[in-house]
């Protein structure tokens, strides 16, 4: 009854005329109202409260997640072959990968307020769950795959655009959003080294406070290491110690 009484209750405080639809809601900043709100339920919905709400796995905004990162891709790819005939395949990937990085999402979640929406387990919340750069750019990508289930991909798209194409000049040219991955990428390439290998060194830490080491490889050599709260952070924490161990080695 408890878990119950705390579900319904959060649900009737997420959707509240003020909270969700009025000057500041919730719909109001993502500029799309949903038909079905199950779908919104679904994307706000961190795993760590599943315990507190008696609801399965697969009801957290992980499979949402999987579908907004698919249509982001396949989106940002089709809008940057249409809007820049000028770059080639390289300048495109690069681009595409500062637009949906972790830390650019997690970003556009942050002007959207989004950490406050989301059903956490306490917890969660008092590890700093709530302001998380991986908790916030997942669920961001599980609220475009929700847009999608629910509207289709001409409403998707219409916020991607208004959310994350918007000023893309200045986002492109923003140095704190650089992509390590992608630059370790190329230079591997051009030496002919083929394509990095990320593997996880070592996972510390309960589910809701998790950290990662991750090791970037080639040809069986360990480049680099880096630790982050998320495999993607960790990722690109170790392709930068790559990048600046290959500096090192060049002067």
């Amino acid at each position: 009854m408890k878990v119950q009484f705390g579900l319904k209750r959060f649900i009737k405080n997420l959707f509240s005329r003020s909270r969700l639809q009025g000057r500041g809601g919730l719909e109001v900043k993502l500029g799309y109202e949903f038909k079905n709100k199950d779908f919104l339920i679904e994307a706000l919905t961190h795993r760590s409260s599943l315990k507190e709400t008696g609801k399965e796995r697969n009801s957290s905004y992980e499979r949402l997640e999987f579908l907004g990162d698919a249509v982001l891709g396949l989106s940002v790819s089709r809008y940057l072959f249409e809007n820049f005939s000028d770059k080639g395949e390289g300048e495109l990937t690069k681009l595409k990968a500062t637009l949906v990085s972790e830390v650019n999402l997690s970003r556009r979640a942050k002007l959207i307020s989004l950490g406050k929406y989301l059903l956490l387990s306490a917890e969660e919340e008092k590890s700093g769950g709530r302001s998380r750069h991986s908790i916030l750019s997942d669920s961001y990508e599980a609220l475009l795959g929700a847009i999608f289930l629910d509207g289709g991909l001409e409403a998707a798209e219409k916020f991607i655009q208004a959310q994350i194409l918007k000023n893309l000049k200045e986002t492109a040219e923003d140095r704190s959003l650089r992509n390590y991955k992608g630059e370790l990428l190329e230079i591997l390439q051009a030496e002919g080294e083929g394509l990095p290998k990320y593997e996880v060194l070592e996972e510390k830490g309960p589910d809701h406070q998790k950290m990662f080491t991750m090791g970037v490889f080639s040809k069986g050599r360990c480049l680099g290491t880096g630790r982050g709260a998320s495999k993607k952070e960790a990722e690109q924490n170790a392709a930068k110690m790559a990048l600046e161990e290959l500096e090192k080695n060049l002067n």
